[in-house]
Parts: C-alpha cells; structure tokens; sequence
C-alpha cells in the first residue's frame, strides 16, 4: 500500500534551479516590514519565557508520558505550548496555531503560528543539550517569521522574509548564511536517522550520497538546520516529519539563502520528507538521493560510490 505522505517523484526536468537565494525569498513577503517584525518581536519575547521554562525542568525530575503514536511528551512540553497559545491570543485572536501537543486552532484571518514547543524532546529527556522551541509565522500559505530557540546552548536563530537570518550567541548578533560549497565531494551532509531514511524507500540513492560526501554526520532535529543555515554544512536530510518541526527552518534556512524541498523537489511545510541544502547543491543532492544505485554498486560497498577507497580531502585543502 502506497504512503499518502510519500514524496512525488523527482523530475529534473520541471525542477527549477533559480528557485532560491535571497532574493528569491524576500519576494515570498506576505506583509509589511513593520508585520513582520511585530510578529518577531512577539515570538522572540515568548521564547524568553519558553525558554525559562525548559530549563527550570532540564536535568531534573521529569513527568514523562506517551502518545497515543507511542512519542514522549514531559510536562515542559505542555507547559510550553500552553504558553504559546495564550501569548498569541491575547496579542493576536484572529491568529490560528498549529502546534505539536494540542493541535489546530483555526484562524478567522490569514495568519497562523506554527509552535513545537521542545524540538528534541528525547534530547530534553535524557539531558542532552540539543533541544529548541520553534515558533513560526504563515501569511496566506507563505511563511514570514521563524525562530528556534535552544536555551541549554545559549543559542537562538531567527529570520523573517526580507530581513536575512540570524543568530544570537554569547550576548552578540550576527547574520549568518550558509556556503558556498559546490560539489558533494567537497559537502559536509547531515540526518537526522539514517534507519529511517533508509526504511522510508524514498532515498534509495541515500548510501551512495553520504559515501560520496567529503563528511556526514547525524546532527538531526533543528541542529542540523542551524548548521546548514550557519554554512557548516551544505546539506540536512529528513524524513518522518510534521509541519511544526519544518516551518521554523524553513524560513531561516531560505533567508539564510539556501533551499528547502522534499525528495520529490516540490516545496512545501506539510510534508513527510525534507532535504536542505546551501542551494548550490540542490538538484545534485536530489539526483543522488533519488537515484537507484546498480546491482554493481549495491553489493560492491563504499568504495564502489566513492570510485576509491582513500578519504576524500576536506574543503579547501
């Protein structure tokens, strides 16, 4: 039986390769520039408070229940996204939310909030570090605001159409882009589960990529996104996702001047697959991904996708 949420298959030919850059995005506006910092000023102020909250119950005693789809949630993620809610209505009523833990509200305008309140949450739960909140902002279908917010790393990223990417750390802001980096041999590539990549049949190239690339690693959730947009990376790949953990990264990885597509090429928050990339390597990415390797190739090992079996020499070496 065919998954509903599996990606259409890519085409190169209908693939449109100018479809990213700065530019490209500051023309995705949906809203004036005076909107659209009010609606960051508004998610920057409720991730102080989110924050707040995640780290007064990090590293400590944890309620932690299951979901009905057998995911973890603790009473910081509740606590979170309540939050959230009540900040948004009170400041906006006409706005809807979609959030992770207490679903849809639907707007009477044409703004709505995309909310997962704790990004990582198995990180969260067993006291790991890398754990956001992400908050963004939709107008008419177009998304115009994104923030994640890592408190336990002193880290917060945001963007907004038009207005670039940036990240604050260590008191300091600073905008940030991502690289220019343009073969995969040169290309450092992230995911979030490889078994899961794997196991979706939608990448059936995906081995023969992360052989090919001069580096991967599994940097998943919202830090991979971050180093892509940040440019320590050229590429973040994904699959088994919802729209709440995609609409943050989403803005701040095209404003940071990269792309954002599912494997099939097609753009959008609703998906179940997302590939990241510097843009630059976009459609190669694509190709490899989705890509049969030979009966040759699949039973050969690495050396058969690399053509050698010596390590690839870093960027710029």
């Amino acid at each position: 039986m065919t998954d509903p949420r599996a990606p259409r298959p890519f085409d190169p030919a209908s693939f449109d390769d100018r479809a990213w850059g700065p530019a490209w995005s500051a023309a995705r506006r949906r809203g004036s520039e005076h909107e659209l910092t009010a609606w960051l000023g508004l998610a920057m102020a409720v991730c102080d408070e989110a924050d707040a909250i995640a780290l007064r119950h990090f590293r400590r005693d944890l309620r932690i229940d299951t979901k009905p789809d057998r995911t973890y949630v603790t009473q910081a993620d509740r606590a979170i996204e309540e939050l959230v809610r009540d900040r948004i209505r009170t400041v906006h009523p006409d706005h809807g939310v979609v959030g992770e833990e207490y679903g849809t509200e639907p707007a009477t305008g044409s703004v709505r909030w995309y909310v997962d309140p704790i990004d990582g949450t198995h990180n969260y739960i067993r006291g790991i570090p890398l754990f956001a909140t992400l908050l963004a902002v939709e107008r008419d279908g177009d998304l115009q605001v994104g923030v994640v917010s890592a408190p336990a790393l002193g880290e917060r990223w945001f963007a907004w159409r038009g207005g670039g990417a940036r990240v604050r750390r260590a008191g300091e802001t600073g905008r940030i882009l991502v690289s220019a980096v343009a073969s995969i041999e040169d290309a450092q590539v992230l995911y979030s589960s490889p078994s899961e990549v794997r196991s979706s049949g939608w990448a059936p190239g995906f081995d023969g990529l992360i052989h090919r690339a001069w580096r991967e690693r599994g940097f998943g959730d919202f830090w991979g996104y971050a180093l892509l947009a940040e440019g320590g990376a050229e590429a973040m790949i994904e699959v088994g996702i919802h729209p709440w953990d995609l609409a943050a990264p989403i803005v701040l990885v095209e404003e940071a001047g990269g792309r954002v597509t599912d494997l099939g090429g097609h753009r959008g928050v609703d998906v179940a697959s997302i590939v990241a990339t510097n843009g630059r390597l976009h459609r190669a990415v694509l190709e490899a991904l989705t890509t049969r390797p030979t009966e040759r190739e699949a039973t050969a090992g690495p050396e058969a996708a690399t053509g050698a079996g010596a390590a690839a020499a870093p960027p710029g070496t």
